[in-house]
């Protein structure tokens, strides 16, 4: 059994230090050009959602989905965000797929993120990413506009989607 033990500890303490290694020396590639493999797309993808999930506090959002907050939260969206995951007028948005990993393009794959998780992504951004944390830029009221609006994507009132469709 000692044997045994041994054998785990050595193998996961060799396995640790070949990781190290390999990332110390340089062989870990950091071109944002190049696909992800799976493990690290996997990885990647799991830790944002675990970090997210557990530092995001679970409030409330204090914007209610008015047609005007909509609007407004279209708008913000629109100067500060589209350029990067896109919008109905730039919807293939070659500056947002040329980041690593590539920016969520939301005309392809609809925000699925609670309204809370959004405005904490907004407010905090996302490291290694590109994804600025916009609270020196914007107001808690501004990014929470944003949010209902990320939150509603799929289901906004016909006049705010048809501002959204004719901006730019």
């Amino acid at each position: 059994m000692g044997k045994f033990l041994f054998g785990v500890m050595f193998t996961l303490v060799a396995l640790a230090a070949a990781i190290f290694f390999y990332a110390r020396f340089g062989y870990v590639t950091l071109k944002a050009n190049r696909r992800p493999g799976a493990i690290e797309n996997y990885l990647a993808h799991r830790a944002f959602d675990a970090a997210v999930d557990r530092q995001a506090p679970k409030v409330e959002n204090p914007i209610k989905p008015t047609e005007e907050s909509l609007t407004q939260g279209m708008m913000i969206y629109t100067m500060h965000c589209a350029v990067c995951h896109g919008s109905p007028a730039k919807k293939d948005n070659p500056l947002g797929q040329s980041f690593y990993p590539p920016v969520p393009q939301f005309t392809r794959h609809a925000p699925d993120m609670p309204d809370w998780q959004a405005y904490w992504v907004l407010k905090n951004g996302v490291r290694y990413t590109g994804m600025p944390a916009w609270e020196q830029t914007l107001s808690d009221e501004e990014m929470w506009k944003v949010a209902t609006f990320l939150g509603n994507w799929t289901n906004l009132p016909p006049a705010v989607k048809a501002k959204f469709q004719a901006a730019e």
